[in-house]
């Protein structure tokens, strides 16, 4: 597995190098360090098994009209998405009031543009990767085809997951049936199934009548357990 990483890396950067020129091949060469190839190492290769779509050091233009470099542009054909990898060092610590202004305009600007700017912790990356990792999985099935054909069974459930992880309260029959337009039955059914799985959890009725469940909240932490 690692010889196959770092040879599809290696001819994924060369191939970036050979179409670049200038300082857009100066910055790709500079800036493609340490936590950009762990990122895409413990992370990326490992979610998609491939670079397809995904660009390194991705020349954007700020507000300002100056040249600004992503970590990484992953463009699937119809989505746009911008990764930085941020260390706590220069992103924070180090990071002046004037900088930190700029950083938040950039995002601000970018996102005017079409970009959905996502930023990880480069202390996420080192130590903690499965996290980060289901995170990823979780915004990216939204733009990846599907492995299997899915099933409006499947569909639902997922979307009630996410309205699950929106409300900010306990979910209710009532909010599904509404929200999917679907009858009662098919409610309890995927809410059933959801609990089976381990990503909904019941609120028993304040007399413990477990028959009686009427509304029900996120098992956990509900990442842990993303499978699509």
């Amino acid at each position: 597995m690692f010889v196959e990483f770092e040879q599809a890396h290696e001819q994924w950067i060369q191939s970036h190098l050979a179409r670049r020129s200038g300082e857009r091949k100066s910055r790709l060469e500079r800036g493609h360090g340490y936590a950009e190839k762990l990122f895409v190492r413990r992370i990326w290769w490992k979610l998609t098994g491939s670079f397809d779509g995904l660009h390194p050091e991705y020349e954007v233009t700020d507000w300002r009209g100056r040249p600004y470099y992503a970590d990484f542009a992953w463009m699937p054909g119809f989505a746009a998405i911008l990764f930085e990898i941020k260390g706590f060092g220069p992103h924070v610590r180090d990071m002046d009031r004037k900088r930190y202004c700029d950083e938040c305009n950039r995002e601000t600007f970018l996102q005017a543009l079409g970009f959905r700017v996502v930023s990880i912790a480069c202390d996420d990356v080192e130590e903690r990767p499965d996290l980060v990792m289901n995170l990823l999985r979780m915004l990216m099935s939204r733009y990846m085809p599907a492995r299997s054909p899915a099933t409006p069974l499947a569909l639902a459930e997922k979307e009630i997951v996410l309205l699950a992880s929106k409300l900010g309260r306990p979910l209710r029959p009532i909010d599904v049936s509404d929200h999917l337009s679907i009858n009662y039955r098919t409610t309890r059914r995927c809410l059933q199934a959801l609990c089976n799985k381990g990503w909904l959890r019941p609120v028993v009725s304040a007399d413990g009548n477990a028959s009686r469940v009427s509304r029900y909240v996120l098992a956990g932490n509900p990442i842990e357990t993303w499978a699509w």
